[in-house]
């Protein structure tokens, strides 16, 4: 029955319907718009986020939404790079520092790491901004988007997908039929749960509530910006994030608090009283004003998919990796599923590729949800060390606390001691906090990936917090500058926009003239990258060259998401030969 009571509900229909409109959502319904695809998105809520959750984008991600044409908008808008990094230690905002952490590359020694693995900057984009930005761009590439509309069930055959849904203002249930359905719902995801998809990991770990509030603290902070100020109080580890946390959504005038509760029992009453007072123990003064806008309870979560896909559905960002905000991985994260998974349905759907491609997505990605949930509930873990350098188990005994505090500042062996684990324990925050390699060395295999019979090259320092280029089949294409009419350009702006990309060097015309072929064969635009002199990209800082792991007329196949699909290190052996090879690595790609 519909709410028009016995008739048979309307239909719907189009290409691919994405279910959510948070960052995995509105990424999917620009990407797929992008590359010509019709997108339905559907949320049950009558707005975008009103509350600023996600805000770290790291570079990986910015480096996408570069490829969409819409990093210069998050650029005017977010708050920039170099007012991001001084995360500090310390009992409250006017009390005692235990220590500053340089983060997200600002400082001088990492920042050539992040300036070197990246064309893009890092930015505080809170999820208030991205969403909006994201789904205008998709709107204007032409998908639709409908709010106030309610997931119920869907069922799937060998033709495509049929989804019911409700119109939560008439109450009228309608279908749409779809080609494909991503289901970017969120961690209480009702797509994943009717997939029953098969979860790790111990579920909800803790219990945390953030308020949101304005107040002007510039001059707590402006002399160290950052975007996260951890508070050791009585209490502060228990639950939550491992601290109490006053975290920067705008400069320096309007902030979220975090804080703990004991998940067992169930959030507290948010009355204003104990809002003002969290507020004030965090500050460490009565002497400010505040508006609060928002009050509300979340779970700290360890739970992650072994599957995010069954046939003709899909799921991307929290609806299959459940974790905490540490680290930042979380939007980030849902938006790299997204730019893995738009390409290859908008193939398929376009009839370039074989729905076999479709795979890979769960091969590629249900590795990187694990990988993440992990690291992010390790960093709350990690900060127990900070405890541990002031020889506490918790801090519930307050003048154990209070002693051990005066200790770090005392003369003598003991003090001393103090003070150097403390330190330590705060540098090895970096984990959290300049965890570059997380963001850069995914690496993927899958049957989207041709091996060339090297082995993945070892990591040459610590993978999770330095990023390591490298032409590898499976991984990012590297970045590095080079120019075209003297003009300086990025490898990775040359590659990407929805389509395959050959990449060589002199002597490679073969490879070019087989793409031009293959392409034209198999329906396809390849985009052609002849880097070295008198070519039409040029390497004049030799870091390319440096960079490539190939020779000169050596050919990089690279797929339209920048990832390396296929590598071949030298000249072929003839013009036939260099385009048996193309048509062979895509054909293995695409399924043809």
């Amino acid at each position: 029955m519909t709410a028009a009571g016995s008739q048979q509900p309307s239909t719907v229909e189009v290409d691919v319907l994405v279910v959510g409109s948070g960052p995995a959502g509105a990424a999917a319904a620009l990407f797929l718009a992008s590359y010509g695809t019709g997108v339905l998105v559907v949320t049950r809520y009558g707005r975008l986020s009103d509350t600023p959750r996600a805000h770290i984008t790291n570079q990986r991600t910015m480096e996408a939404l570069r490829d969409m044409g819409v990093e210069e908008t998050l650029l005017a808008l977010a708050t920039p790079w170099e007012l991001m990094g001084n995360t500090t230690f310390c009992t409250s905002l006017v009390g005692e520092e235990l220590g500053r952490i340089p983060s997200w590359g600002t400082d001088t020694v990492r920042h050539a790491d992040y300036e070197l693995a990246s064309p893009c900057t890092m930015l505080d984009a809170p999820q208030t901004i991205t969403e909006p930005v994201l789904v205008k761009a998709a709107q204007d590439r032409g998908a639709k988007v409908r709010f106030d509309t309610e997931y119920l069930r869907h069922t799937q055959d060998d033709q495509g997908v049929t989804t019911t849904l409700r119109d939560r203002l008439t109450g009228v249930e309608y279908l749409v039929r779809s080609r494909y359905l991503v289901g970017a719902d969120g961690a209480r995801s009702r797509v994943a749960a009717d997939l029953d998809l098969p979860f790790e990991g111990p579920g909800a770990v803790a219990g945390a509530m953030s308020i949101v509030f304005e107040a002007d603290l510039t001059h707590l902070v402006a002399h160290r910006p950052s975007v996260l100020y951890w508070m050791l109080q009585p209490g502060a580890e228990k639950e939550g994030v491992g601290l109490g946390v006053l975290r920067m959504i705008k400069p320096w005038t309007e902030w979220m608090l975090m804080w703990g509760y004991e998940v067992a029992a169930g959030p507290p009453e948010f009355t204003d009283a104990a809002v003002r007072e969290l507020a004030v123990a965090l500050v460490g003064t009565e002497d400010f004003e505040m508006t609060v806008r928002s009050a509300s309870p979340w779970t700290v979560n360890h739970h992650f998919a072994t599957t995010i896909a069954r046939g003709r559905v899909f799921c991307a960002g929290d609806a299959v990796h459940r974790h905490p905000p540490t680290n930042g991985l979380g939007s980030n994260t849902s938006i790299q599923d997204a730019y893995n998974l738009a390409w290859k349905i908008a193939a398929v759907v376009a009839g370039t590729a074989a729905p076999s491609l479709l795979d890979s997505y769960d091969a590629e990605r249900a590795p990187i949800a694990r990988q993440v949930v992990e690291r992010a509930n390790q960093s709350i873990a990690d900060t127990g060390r900070i405890l541990s350098a002031l020889d506490l188990t918790d801090t519930t005994d307050v003048a154990a606390l209070d002693r051990q505090l005066a200790l770090r500042k005392a003369p003598g062996p003991a003090g001393e001691e103090v003070r150097a684990a403390l330190r330590e324990a705060i540098a090895y925050k970096a984990h959290e906090f300049d965890a570059h390699g997380v963001e850069h060395n995914q690496r993927y295999a899958s049957g989207a990936v041709v091996p060339d019979g090297t082995p993945m090259p070892e990591y040459r320092r610590d993978p999770e917090l330095y990023a390591q280029p490298t032409t590898w089949p499976g991984a990012k294409l590297p970045h590095t500058w080079v120019t075209r009419a003297g003009h300086r350009v990025s490898t990775l702006d040359l590659v990407g926009h929805g389509a395959f990309s050959v990449v060589t060097g002199v002597g490679g015309e073969d490879w070019s003239a087989a793409a031009r072929s293959v392409g034209e064969e198999l329906g396809l635009t390849l985009t052609e990258v002849p880097i070295g002199p008198g070519l039409p990209y040029d390497d004049p800082y030799g870091t390319w060259a440096e960079l490539r792991e190939i020779g000169d007329a050596g050919v990089l196949l690279v797929r339209p998401d920048c990832y390396v699909a296929a590598r071949h290190a030298g000249p072929p052996a003839s013009a036939e030969q260099a385009r048996e090879w193309v048509r062979a690595s895509l054909g293995a790609v695409l399924g043809r």
